[in-house]
């Protein structure tokens, strides 16, 4: 099957045929948007990591094509998308990261002219306000709509530009976290690991670098003992992406499985099956319910046709339609107080958990403030503070994604049986633009006097210990002006030096803590209105979705009870015409739905 008519586009075309035929624009918007996301097969498999740990190398190597910008002192600073294309291309995208496509502005350039704009040999006013690149290439590893995402290396996972990873981690199917073999996992490495996996359980780690480094064995031993001790699951794919450009070249096929890469792309294919099994599973439900839709009225009618006498039957089903219009109408309430409320508490319980963070990250500050001279320390203490507060807003938007989740499986379930099969897609967005949008922290103030300064306060701290020695000296016969008073004045002098320090160095490390305070003042303000725009963007997503599901059902409802009223006052001549009409219906809605279950059971099909 090609890639332009996936599996399952015949049955939404004949499902909306039947829905306009019918007179259901209703359900045939929901068929609209199914056809859609049907024919957007793109699988995201996004390649994590840390700086030169190979993944643009890693992402050459998968499509035997230098298209990402490789470099031992170069480093990628924009995010690189590689999917299918039938002739080399590369556009550059500027915008903003959740602009629509109508803020955007797309650029074509030319494929060798792309390491100038995306990597850090270009300028910084070439890549200003570029958000993403895009790169088609004609490679079978891509044609069934494989995209691969080569990201920004970050320094330290735990670093602010890991945000915009997280953020990007819904959106993905898969997620490579790639690492090469010099070293095993870092515990920022292993965090990491662990917040994907609660936005994204499809995650694979990959070694890197295989060829470089001959104890990798080791490091790969280890680095599955890090995975088990920390309860992540995921495949550890070692792997040289040098070697396999050469058994690429040379056709040696042996020389290709020692470099790992066949394992690695059969985990890839893995993705892309998984992916249109869940494709094939969403196109059967929507068909099947828009098919329940449809039936339940043709059958209402057709029963009233086939049975015109039977007013006590009749009777019974229009007052069971009723019933079950009236219980829709109750669950309605229900899930919408379920929705309200739960973002409502969603919200508090967020921005507590953001406050509660940071002020552990106060605390922590203020003590390493207090146990060092704040001028001295400043540097890496810039660097801490923006790696903690990059933590503690990851750390919440994973949790806040988590419970999103939750709170629509909980309205799901109150609107209907089956809940969890009606949830639409839930993107919470980067926290990344809000951390962005927080001013540097500025250095305190430093109170360095020199030599001159110095040499006064030493002097006024001397003057009191020489005169007041010297008067006592007096009494003994010394001048005013003697050794034991001049020894006081050095001591009495010194002495005001080191608490003239001492007052300095307190004064800066209140100053550092006032400027602490007001940094994470600043990450709350801007985060946490962030968070809160995004869940109330999350709140009219699931209320929107789940009114036109209600509006969908009650319709289907109040259409059963026309035409089964109407049935009962046909005339034999076209009541006869009528069921011959409805039973071709039903039977058209009975073969769509034994093709939307098909669906289901069908095998992966290769594009």
């Amino acid at each position: 099957m090609s890639a332009a008519e996936p599996a399952g586009l015949d049955v939404v075309d004949r499902a909306i045929s039947l829905a306009d035929a019918n007179d259901r624009r209703d359900v045939g918007q929901r068929l609209a948007h199914t056809r859609r996301r049907l024919l957007d097969p793109t699988v995201r498999v996004l390649v994590v990591g840390e700086f030169k740990q190979g993944k643009s190398l890693l992402v050459n190597a998968l499509i035997d094509a230098p298209v990402c910008p490789v470099d031992d002192d170069i480093a990628t600073a924009v995010p690189t998308e590689v999917s299918y294309a039938k002739t080399p291309l590369a556009t550059l995208v500027r915008g903003m990261d959740n602009a629509a496509d109508a803020e955007t502005t797309r650029i074509q350039i030319l494929i060798d002219k792309l390491a100038h704009h995306v990597s850090e040999a270009g300028t910084a006013a070439d890549r200003k306000g570029l958000v993403r690149a895009e790169v088609g290439v004609p490679r079978q590893i891509l044609a069934g709509g494989l995209c691969l995402v080569d990201t920004t290396g970050v320094g330290g996972l735990s670093s602010v530009h890991t945000t915009s990873t997280l953020a990007a981690l819904p959106t993905a199917d898969a997620v490579l976290l790639v690492s090469d073999a010099s070293q095993e996992y870092s515990e920022p490495e292993i965090d990491f690991l662990r917040q994907a996996m609660k936005l994204c359980p499809n995650v694979a780690c990959v070694l890197t670098k295989i060829d470089l480094y001959p104890q990798w064995r080791r490091i790969a031993e280890l680095d599955r003992i890090h995975l088990a001790g920390a309860n992540v699951q995921a495949d550890l794919l070692p792997v040289s992406s040098v070697v396999h450009l050469h058994a690429i070249r040379t056709g040696d096929q042996q020389l290709d499985e020692e470099s790992g890469f066949p394992a690695l792309i059969r985990y890839l294919r893995g993705a892309v099956a998984q992916a249109d099994r869940l494709s094939r599973r969403s196109v059967a439900h929507d068909v099947l319910t828009v098919t329940d839709y449809l039936a339940v009225s043709l059958q209402a009618e057709l029963q009233a046709q086939q049975n015109p006498e039977s007013a006590t039957a009749l009777i019974a089903e229009l007052q069971a339609a009723k019933s079950r219009a009236e219980d829709l109408h109750r669950r309605t309430s229900r899930w919408q107080h379920t929705l309200s409320d739960g973002m409502a508490d969603l919200n508090a319980d967020i921005e507590f958990d953001l406050r509660d963070r940071l002020r552990q990250v106060i605390r922590h500050g203020e003590a390493a403030l207090e146990q060092a001279d704040p001028s001295a320390i400043w540097e890496q203490f810039t660097e801490w503070l923006s790696q903690q507060l990059a933590a503690a807003t990851s750390d919440n938007f994973v949790w806040a994604n988590q419970r999103v989740h939750l709170i629509a499986q909980q309205v799901a379930e109150h609107f209907a049986e089956e809940g969890g099969e009606l949830l639409p897609a839930l993107r919470l967005g980067d926290a990344a633009t809000a951390l962005e949008a927080v001013p540097d922290l500025p250095a305190p103030h430093a109170e360095d006097p020199k030599f001159f300064g110095k040499l006064l306060t030493g002097m006024r701290g001397s003057y009191g210990g020489v005169l007041m020695f010297g008067m006592m000296t007096t009494l003994a016969g010394m001048t005013l002006i003697n050794p034991i008073s001049v020894a006081a004045g050095l001591v009495l002098g010194s002495k005001t030096l080191r608490e003239d320090k001492q007052s300095r160095r307190k004064r800066q490390q209140a100053e550092a803590q006032l400027l602490l305070r007001r940094q994470v003042d600043d990450v709350i303000f801007h985060v946490g209105k962030e968070c809160r725009d995004r869940l109330r963007q999350v709140q009219r997503l699931l209320r929107d979705h789940f009114s036109e599901l209600a509006t969908e059902l009650h319709r289907s409802l109040s259409e059963s009870i026309q035409t089964a009223e109407k049935a009962a006052n046909t005339e034999g001549a076209n009541r006869q015409r009528r069921i011959s009409r409805l039973a071709a219906e039903l039977a058209q809605i009975d073969a769509l739905r034994d093709d939307a279950r098909a669906l289901l059971i069908a095998p992966g099909h290769e594009s």
